[in-house]
């Protein structure tokens, strides 16, 4: 059997999150990658289970010994991806990454096999309630994420999957349908 390597990507707020955790606890036959970042743990975030969070030293460290699939800088902080990690795990499993736009075409880059995925609101009115219900971000914050979005949406032609999420139990059904069609 074939192990695929997803990459799922798309706007904050669009959903990716819940789609991954989602197929995640419905599927045994797929691993999420476990990124790096540079960034504050959120409240209930376990350094080694949702992310390995790392000093700027040490990130730009493993930067330099090409320890990365990809990496990229968002709001200050640094994301990314180990590349033995994910190298390990396609030996046994499928596995997933929820990444930005940047990433998922670095990885492609690395792995041409990797299955590009990309998440949409069903409006950019719903994407900023959802950024605004979450209520981890600032206002500022908020603002930031909604002017990348122009930018993500221009990458959806390099991406394999387009899914826009208006409905959570359909977008993780068609999901889970490109792993199994992979």
């Amino acid at each position: 059997m074939k192990h695929v390597l997803m990459a799922v990507s798309g706007p904050s707020g669009a959903g990716k999150g819940t789609i991954v955790k989602t197929l995640l606890q419905r599927r045994e036959d797929v691993v999420e990658s476990v990124s790096c970042t540079t960034r504050e743990p959120r409240e209930g975030e376990v350094h080694g289970k949702h992310y390995f969070f790392l000093s700027k030293e040490e990130f730009f460290r493993r930067i330099e010994e090409n320890d990365f699939l990809e990496y990229d800088e968002h709001f200050g902080n640094y994301y990314g991806t180990p590349k033995s990690f994910v190298e390990e795990t396609l030996k046994t499993k499928s596995v997933i990454m929820e990444i930005d736009v940047v990433g998922a075409l670095n990885a492609k880059k690395f792995f041409p096999d990797c299955v590009l995925v990309m998440i949409l609101p069903p409006s950019i009115e719903e994407l900023k309630k959802r950024l605004v219900g979450r209520g981890s971000e600032t206002a500022e914050e908020i603002e930031n994420r909604l002017s990348r979005i122009q930018y993500e949406v221009s990458q959806r032609d390099k991406y394999d999957y387009i899914i826009v999420n208006d409905d959570l139990e359909t977008a993780i059904a068609e999901v889970s349908r490109i792993f199994d069609g992979e």
